[in-house]
């Protein structure tokens, strides 16, 4: 089993999405990338309730909701772990979700009117703060090369 992974959960009060549903799809985000795997414990309600400053009726309504989908298994005096049956996104499935909310965040920086380098800059710090070593601050140069032309 590997290390414990640290999770990164954030609850944005006025995104209309309800709490529990938020701490849900993180939590089966890590699972489907693969931060989380089979078998690794999760915080317990107490411990979650207080590092997000929620009701920990919020994180029982959200736990039992993820037990009921079978994403985690709750284990009588051990705590709660993601189950066997947990699956991980393919690769296209990633993309696709990552898309969404690039497509979220790209409508908002449009109406918003902020220019594309500070929307990537914006989101570089982002990434940097929930995981330094991960992100570096040059985008990678891609080259094409093209053969033929005029005199080949």
């Amino acid at each position: 089993m590997h290390a414990t992974p640290k999770l990164h959960l954030q609850i944005d009060e006025r995104s209309g999405v309800p709490v529990y549903r938020q701490m849900m799809d993180q939590l089966k985000y890590y699972v489907a990338g693969g931060t989380l795997r089979p078998g690794d414990q999760i915080p317990s309600i107490r411990e979650l309730a207080a590092a997000l400053a929620v009701n920990p009726t919020t994180v029982v309504k959200a736990y039992t909701e993820l037990e009921r989908e079978r994403v985690i298994e709750k284990r009588h005096g051990k705590g709660a772990f993601i189950a066997a049956a947990a699956s991980q996104l393919t690769k296209a499935e990633q993309e696709d979700a990552l898309r969404r909310s690039a497509k979220q965040l790209a409508v908002e920086a449009t109406q918003l009117h902020v220019p594309s380098p500070k929307v990537i800059s914006v989101v570089r710090e982002e990434l940097s703060a929930l995981d330094p070593e991960r992100v570096s601050d040059e985008t990678p140069v891609k080259f094409a090369v093209v053969a033929g032309g005029a005199n080949s």
